[in-house]
């Protein structure tokens, strides 16, 4: 395996993580939207990996990709407030299934992944460079 392939592998996993931290940003957002353009409350997203074969220079490289961003079908609390806007008859408001501790716990995971991505192609580009260095 070349320099070149693992960083290319490292950078799916790069752009998966990134697109991991957007999505838990906007659960984290909308962790208090009791109403969206369908008149529902927010439902949280989930990321899910897969892995992806890439042939390069003759050598079959897994990497990662984004297979599906899905809600969370899982039902929100129901709080009783009559004074807010969107509470029902009764009083009753539905909130977003979002628990804020898991999508720190989330976003902590997405981050450290993605840096230690970003560690794996320093390494790369110093042992390349100290490759380069070698025949001076």
């Amino acid at each position: 395996m070349n320099v070149l392939s693992a960083t290319a592998i490292t950078a799916s996993a790069l752009e998966s993580e990134k697109l991991r931290v957007d999505i838990t940003s906007q659960n984290i957002a909308n962790a208090h939207t009791t109403k969206g353009l369908d008149g529902k409350p927010y439902q949280r997203r989930v990321v899910a990996f897969e892995s992806v074969l890439n042939e390069q220079m003759g050598q079959n490289m897994q990497g990662v990709r984004v297979s599906e961003i899905k809600r969370d079908e899982t039902p929100g609390e129901i709080i009783n407030n009559p004074e807010h806007p969107h509470a029902d008859e009764e009083g009753n408001v539905k909130m977003p299934n979002v628990n804020i501790a898991y999508e720190m716990v989330d976003m902590i995971t997405a981050t450290r992944s993605y840096e230690a991505n970003l560690a794996v192609v320093r390494n790369a580009r110093q042992m390349a460079n100290q490759a380069l260095a070698i025949g001076r």
